[in-house]
C-alpha cells in the first residue's frame, strides 16, 4: 500500500506518493500550536524608521505582483486544452502547466483536436519547459474500452511519461461510462503496466466524496472545486483546499493570468521536487538540497555536424529536445516547414543549418475529399507533404469536417 504523508495546511491525510512520506520543512513551533508563515502580530524591527517600512511593504508587493507561487511549499500553475490553441505559455506566469493531450481513441475534432490528438500539446509542453517550468499532461475519458484509450493515450505521449506528471481527466460529459468506478481502475492499472510503474493522477469532481478507498490508495487526486465562478488571480488558500486528502485543486475555471482568461486555475500541494515523484516513482527518495536547473545547457555547443540535420517530427518531440539530442545549438539555427521555431506537426520536417527540407512536392498538388476518420496528417505525409503545406475550407489546418476537400501543395 502507498505511503501517505501529511498535509501541510490542514493535518487531513494526504495523497499518496509511492514509497515516501512528505515532510514539512517548517518550524512547527511548539506542540499544539499553529504554524504561522506570515505573523502579522509579530513585529521584529519595531523600530526601524516608518519610512523603511513604508519602502519595504512597497517592495514586497511588487515582488508578490510577479509571483505566481504562493510563499511556502506549494506550486501554482494551469492545466489547457483545446480552448486555449496558441496561448503563450513560456511568458505565462505559472509554476507548472498541465496540457490535454488525448481524447478517447480518437473520433474527436475541435479546435486543435484532430483525431483526438491536441496538435498543439508539443508546443504547449516545449514552451513550458523552455520556460522552466513544470509541466503534466492528461487523457479526456469518453467511455470507451479503458484498455484501448489507455493505450492511446500512452502511444501519442510516451515520450513525455518520468518527465511530467499524466492524469486521466474522469468527467460526465461525453463519458457513458460515468459512474462506473471500475473503468477508472482498469484505465489506471492499464497506465502503470505500460509505463512500467507510473501511476497517473485522478481528476474529477463532484463525485470526490464516493471515490473508493482502493483508488484513494493507490493514486493521487486532482480535485476540481469552485467556491463560485467570479474570475480569480491565484489563490494561496483556496476554499475547501484538502478536504480530500487531494494532492492537486482545481479551484477556478474562470481564472486571470497575465497571457490568457479565462483559465483553469490549480494549486498543487508540494513542491518541484515532489511533482517530479509523481511523473517518475523511482527518480529518487530525498528532495534536492537546491531546485535543479531545467535541462538545458547554460554554454551551447555548436553542433558537430557541418553538413546539417533533418528530422522528422514525431508525437512527443520538441525542436529544443532535438537540440539537446543532437547538441545542435543555437535554437535560432533550427528551422520548420511554417518559419515558426514553436509551431510544427507531427509529420514536419525540421532542419539544422544546412539540412534541406522535404522533397519538393509536384507543384499541382493532390487533393482529397475527407470521409470520417480520414486526418490531414494522414493524407499529407502518406503523399509526401508536410502538414504546413496544406488547407482545408475552414483556413484553419486544424478545423475540418467530413466532406471538406484537403489539397497539399
Amino acid at each position: 500500500m502507498a505511503r501517505t504523508g501529511i498535509d501541510f495546511h490542514t493535518g487531513f491525510q494526504s495523497h499518496p506518493i509511492p514509497g515516501w512520506l512528505f515532510y514539512c520543512p517548517l518550524d512547527s513551533g511548539r506542540e499544539g500550536e499553529d504554524v504561522k508563515i506570515l505573523d502579522k502580530s509579530k513585529h521584529k524591527h519595531g523600530r526601524l524608521h516608518r519610512r523603511v517600512g513604508m519602502m519595504l511593504t512597497a517592495l514586497v508587493a511588487v515582488l508578490l505582483a510577479f509571483a505566481p507561487a504562493t510563499a511556502h511549499a506549494d506550486m501554482q500553475g494551469v492545466d489547457m486544452s483545446n480552448w486555449q490553441c496558441g496561448a503563450d505559455v513560456y511568458n505565462m506566469q505559472a509554476d507548472f502547466v498541465v496540457v490535454g493531450t488525448t481524447w478517447g481513441t480518437g473520433q474527436v475534432y475541435n479546435n486543435c483536436l484532430v483525431s483526438g490528438v491536441n496538435t498543439d500539446a508539443n508546443r504547449m509542453i516545449y514552451q513550458a519547459q523552455a520556460s522552466g517550468k513544470k509541466f503534466g499532461l492528461y487523457h479526456y475519458a469518453m467511455g470507451g474500452n479503458p484498455e484501448a484509450e489507455a493505450q492511446f493515450f500512452y502511444r501519442n505521449t510516451s515520450n513525455y511519461w518520468r518527465h511530467g506528471i499524466v492524469a486521466l481527466d474522469w468527467e460526465m460529459d461525453d463519458n457513458p461510462a460515468w459512474g462506473n468506478w471500475d473503468w477508472v481502475r482498469r484505465f489506471l492499472s492499464e497506465c502503470e503496466r505500460l509505463s512500467g510503474g507510473v501511476r497517473p493522477l485522478l481528476y474529477t469532481g463532484p463525485v470526490a466524496g464516493t471515490i473508493p478507498q482502493d483508488i484513494r490508495d493507490r493514486y493521487g487526486l486532482w480535485i476540481a472545486q469552485y467556491a463560485n465562478m467570479s474570475p480569480t488571480g491565484y489563490q494561496a488558500n483556496p476554499w475547501m483546499i484538502g478536504a480530500y486528502g487531494e494532492a492537486m485543486r482545481q479551484y477556478s475555471g474562470t481564472g486571470v493570468v497575465n497571457t490568457w482568461s479565462p483559465i483553469d486555475l490549480n494549486i498543487f500541494r508540494g513542491d518541484a521536487w515532489q511533482w517530479d515523484l509523481y511523473a517518475n516513482p523511482t527518480g529518487g527518495s530525498t528532495p534536492p538540497a537546491t531546485p535543479a536547473a531545467p535541462a538545458q545547457p547554460n554554454t551551447p555547443q555548436p553542433t558537430p555536424s557541418t553538413g546539417g540535420i533533418s528530422h522528422v517530427m514525431q508525437w512527443g518531440e520538441t525542436v529544443w529536445g532535438l537540440a539537446v539530442a543532437y547538441n545542435a545549438w543555437p535554437l535560432s539555427m533550427w528551422h520548420t516547414p511554417s518559419g515558426d521555431i514553436n509551431r510544427y506537426y507531427v509529420g514536419d520536417v525540421v532542419t539544422y543549418g544546412g539540412g534541406s527540407t522535404a522533397t519538393p512536392a509536384p507543384s499541382t498538388g493532390v487533393s482529397k475529399v475527407l470521409q470520417w476518420g480520414d486526418t490531414v496528417w494522414d493524407f499529407a505525409t502518406s503523399h509526401g507533404y508536410s502538414v504546413s503545406r496544406c488547407t482545408v475550407p475552414s483556413g484553419n489546418i486544424n478545423v475540418y469536417y467530413p466532406g471538406d476537400v484537403v489539397t497539399c501543395r
